[in-house]
């Protein structure tokens, strides 16, 4: 009771709630955004700008050069001569053994008796590792065999001879200068030549570079020199007047502390300016898109302390860094926000996020399209996260839109070789691990602030919905037929929703517990008595409504007692709405004394109406279901007449004035409903009586579904008020 007479905020201190948030973000965005170095010192100068004035140390200092350091060490680095893997003898034995195979195929070659000049001379040519010329193709096929049969011979012995030498890729057209020494000089001008030319073509390095190594030691070498320290005394010239101002001097002036790094106030407008457009932007997109963000606590809560937390990561991950602004989980942040609230929501703080990487990153495209389209992705992925696995696949998801995102931004193919990758290692890692990263700060995220702000999440509804549950076992056993009722009425909700686009499972859970206060007095509902006396008729008609009206009430206690989400207990709230309980308000009229007024607030349930589309959807699928299965339509005509009755009745009650629902969507709803509860409430066969008692007795004419008619002159208590079943007494 105490939940459900607690007095709602007002609205002026909803917008000042409002208006403190977003004023807070606002400030903190300005300032993240133009953050800057405190005024400290007195001298301003940078790098290539001319000193105006001499400037001496004011104090003795020695300190450690940061930049001094780097040249020795590079120096250092650079002194160590490239490393070398020798392969000599492997390289010489598979050099003479291809050399043979090389000669063996001229051999054929040449002996072919159906091979043209021409066909042989393009047998020749098609050899890679010679790639001679056409004549020289020509002088091989001219040569006689003994001429061939000296250079065969010749050229392996002179390849040989040159292969033990240490041959690296920058002396292999030195060795091959060396050749002609090493040929035998009984041979002639022709031969020799035609020995050197290919000899040289086979000619390869047999010391491999190991880039690896020399990597290594050059690595070696850098550590091994110690820090450089620089050194002013008292009173020494660090730089004159008219000089140009080097990194070193700028260096020193900074240990000593002599540089002044003023306020960019124009820094701090520019901030301002960005930060008060994107805020305005995206409450004012808020607004249009999802309006009832702005009015839920919880909703805003969450929301502004996901962006306080995403701001500040942006601020200390987007920085001139090769791979830690690529770790900035966007995603996430998008993930968070759809299964929280709404991806209509995600998709705004998307947009107003990549608009400030884009401007924390210095204009980086890259990375505003990397952030943006993996956050799209995970969002869109993820969905409604009905399962956890859902959230494994947007982690993938994520991974695989950073990655394309990335490549798709290379400006060559060879950013992608395998060298290039694997110098940029931890970049790329960082790029896939954003995706799992993502994910997981997600899915904590969603059980933290889930539970921190009690946000209603689709996991919690798929807990709900579990037959299991000690409330809805309670229905089952004590409300056997509010059970049956419920879980029509879910059904029809369900559809409903899906077809207009709003959330079903929260429709259908809804629904599921929108009666469970009947649990309390189960047989003062029609529903629940198959037999016997009405229990109202030994109770005035103010006791009876308020007993029918308790139903609310005690739902709403029991929805305290087992923590139902707050938007599962807008449904036991919001299904009745403020409407009057027609026939006890009548049944009360009618036994007044004379001059005896009956207040109708006696007789109207607490309300309010329904403020959502999916609260309203269950107050029209609660009154149809109720009223098609009390009056028992007998055509679709019938039921499609009662339905568009009953949903007009509900519009002309101004029911449906707190909530978004348009005539398109009551047109869909009407639709849905009709469907569903033609299927459930179809007219029945009347089976005949048997021909021995028709002789004996003359049965009634059955109605269209096979129940005996109301008698004749007892108007049907349920036609007076059709739809609102717990309005009526149960019939005896």
């Amino acid at each position: 009771m105490a939940a459900f007479f607690a007095i709602r905020r007002s609205q002026w201190l909803n917008n000042a709630m409002v208006l403190v948030m977003v004023g807070s973000i606002s400030i903190l965005m300005t300032a993240l955004l133009a953050w800057q170095i405190p005024i400290t010192q007195q001298i301003q100068l940078s790098v290539g700008q001319v000193a105006l004035d001499d400037i001496v140390a004011p104090v003795p200092i020695s300190y450690e050069s940061a930049l001094l350091t780097e040249r020795a060490r590079e120096r250092a680095a650079q002194s160590v001569p490239d490393q070398y893997d020798s392969s000599e003898g492997r390289v010489r034995r598979q050099q003479k053994n291809r050399a043979r195979e090389i000669f063996d195929f001229m051999t054929i070659v040449r002996r072919d008796p159906y091979a043209t000049s021409e066909l042989q001379t393009d047998y020749l040519r098609a050899i890679d590792d010679l790639k001679l010329s056409a004549e020289e193709a020509f002088q091989i096929q001219e040569l006689d065999d003994g001429e061939w049969a000296s250079i065969v011979d010749e050229t392996p012995l002179a390849l040989d001879r040159i292969m033990a030498e240490e041959i690296r890729e920058s002396t292999v057209t030195s060795a091959r200068r060396r050749l002609p020494s090493l040929i035998d000089t009984d041979l002639s001008d022709e031969v020799s030549n035609l020995t050197i030319r290919l000899a040289g073509a086979l000619i390869r390095p047999n010391s491999i570079f190991n880039a690896t190594r020399t990597e290594e030691l050059r690595e070696a070498a850098r550590s091994a020199v110690p820090v450089q320290l620089h050194s002013f005394a008292r009173g020494e010239t660090i730089i004159r007047a008219g000089d140009v101002a080097t990194e070193d001097d700028v260096e020193a002036l900074t240990q000593l502390g002599l540089l002044q790094s003023d306020w960019d106030w124009w820094v701090f407008l520019r901030a301002a300016i960005m930060s008060l457009l994107i805020i305005t932007t995206t409450i004012g997109a808020i607004y249009r898109l999802r309006p009832s963000t702005l009015l839920n606590y919880q909703e805003l809560a969450a929301l502004a302390a996901i962006v306080v937390i995403w701001l500040l990561a942006a601020k200390l991950m987007i920085l001139p860094h090769d791979w830690v602004p690529y770790l900035y989980p966007l995603a996430a942040m998008s993930m968070l926000i759809t299964v929280l609230i709404d991806l209509r929501i995600a998709v705004v703080l998307i947009i107003a996020f990549s608009l400030t990487v884009h401007y924390l990153s210095n204009n980086n495209f890259l990375m505003v399209a990397y952030t943006a389209l993996g956050a799209l992705s995970g969002a869109i992925i993820l969905g409604r996260a009905e399962r956890l696995s859902t959230f494994l696949w947007a982690g993938f998801g994520v991974a695989l839109s950073n990655l394309l995102t990335y490549m798709a931004f290379r400006t060559t193919s060879i950013e992608l070789t395998t060298s290039s990758i694997s110098h940029n290692a931890p970049l790329y890692f960082s790029i896939i691990l954003n995706g799992g990263l993502s994910a997981s700060v997600a899915l904590i995220g969603y059980f933290v602030l889930g539970n921190l702000f009690n946000l209603t999440t689709s996991l919690q509804l798929s807990e709900l919905s579990r037959p299991a549950h000690p409330l809805l076992r309670q229905l089952l056993l004590k409300a056997p037929g509010t059970y049956h009722h419920t879980i029509i009425v879910s059904n029809l909700a369900e559809r409903a929703a899906a077809a207009i686009g709003v959330d079903a499972l929260l429709a259908r859970v809804g629904a599921y517990y929108h009666d469970i206060g009947k649990t309390v007095r189960p047989y003062f509902f029609t529903e629940n008595i198959l037999e016997g006396t009405s229990p109202h008729d030994k109770l005035d008609p103010t006791t009876s409504a308020q007993i029918i009206i308790s139903h609310v009430t005690d739902g709403m206690d029991l929805a305290q007692k087992y923590h139902l989400p707050p938007r599962i207990r807008d449904f036991i709230l919001e299904h009745h709405g403020h409407s009057l309980m027609q026939y006890f308000y009548r049944h009360a009229q009618r036994d007044a004394e004379e001059g005896e007024t009956v207040d109708p607030e006696d007789f109207r349930y607490p309300g309010p109406y329904p403020r959502s589309k999916e609260t309203a959807i269950l107050l029209l699928a609660d009154t149809c279901e109720a009223a098609v299965r009390s009056m028992r339509p007998g055509t679709r005509e019938e039921l499609e007449q009662l339905v568009n009755k009953l949903i007009d009745d509900r519009v002309a009650e101004g029911a449906l004035n707190n909530c978004d629902l348009t005539f398109k969507d009551l047109q869909m709803i009407r639709e849905v409903f009709i469907q569903v509860l033609q299927g459930v409430h179809h007219p029945r066969i009347s089976y005949p009586e048997p021909v021995q008692r028709v002789e004996q007795q003359k049965p009634a004419t059955p109605a269209a579904n096979g129940h005996k008619p109301p008698p004749t002159g007892e108007p049907s208590p349920v036609k007076e008020i059709p739809g609102v079943e717990e309005d009526l007494p149960a019939a005896s």
